[in-house]
């Protein structure tokens, strides 16, 4: 058995942190979920369990944040496969040059302890 937490957002950000992406999957209508939650947004069920998506995904919106001209910051909303929206960052392009409907890969990269999802651009996308 896992030993992670039981809390939806806790138990996200715990897989995360041991390099395991997963999403919600409601057992009753068989839909995805993210962000992670008690109850299935589409139907009301409480039967969610965890999943590993294949990870590939499509850029819906992309922005770039620039804290100051030195500092600018990918910030991109990506569909995944499975149905479901998400913010992240596309790490491996430099910002300004991710495109949508770009196709991206999820990783999780684990930065002193901490896990966040980030993603790649599909090879030949770049």
């Amino acid at each position: 058995m896992d030993d992670l937490p039981e809390g939806a957002e806790l138990r996200y950000q715990a897989a995360l942190d041991k390099g395991r992406f997963e999403i919600q999957c409601c057992d009753d209508c068989r839909r995805h979920v993210f962000y992670p939650r008690q109850l299935c947004p589409h139907c009301g069920s409480a039967a969610l369990r965890w999943v590993r998506p294949g990870g590939w995904g499509t850029v819906y919106s992309t922005t770039t944040v620039r804290l100051d001209p030195q500092d600018l910051h990918d910030v991109s909303l990506i569909d995944l496969d499975e149905g479901v929206r998400l913010m992240s960052r596309v790490d491996d392009l430099p910002p300004g040059s991710v495109r949508i409907g770009q196709r991206v890969r999820a990783r999780v990269a684990v930065e002193q302890g901490v896990g966040v999802l980030v993603f790649d651009a599909a090879e030949g996308a770049r």
